[in-house]
């Protein structure tokens, strides 16, 4: 269920965080234009928020529908969820952060792995 919920909020922060910059996206040099770096890094984060959160409400239903329980997977993809975009939005202005999207992306791999695993148990 934690991961359901953590989804729906994916999914609002999703919507807020798109929103906010949409109000600036019309200016062609908003954050130095199109192909900056800032303004894909703030793009990424927007979709992270939904692409993490459709995987955490994929990794709640299924825990759901095949009784398949993993505290480990479930933990780590909220990780993911919550780090990914963090990461995103801190390196579109602190480029240094980029070095750390190996805890975004190996908690949500991780997280699949270890999914993938139980349901091969089943």
């Amino acid at each position: 269920m934690s991961n359901i919920l953590a989804a729906w909020i994916g999914f609002l922060l999703g919507g807020v965080s798109g929103a906010i910059p949409g109000l600036f996206f019309y200016r062609y040099d908003w954050l130095g234009g199109y192909t900056s770096w800032p303004r894909r890094m703030i793009r990424l984060g927007h979709i992270a928020f939904f692409g993490i959160g459709f995987l955490n409400l994929g990794l709640g239903l299924t825990s759901i529908t095949l009784k398949l329980e993993s505290p480990a997977a479930s933990v780590l993809m909220i990780v993911g969820a919550a780090t990914m975009p963090l990461l995103c939005y801190a390196s579109a202005f602190k480029p240094v952060f980029r070095h750390l999207f190996f805890i975004p992306a190996g908690s949500v791999i991780l997280s699949i792995a270890l999914v993938i695993e139980r349901m091969v148990q089943l």
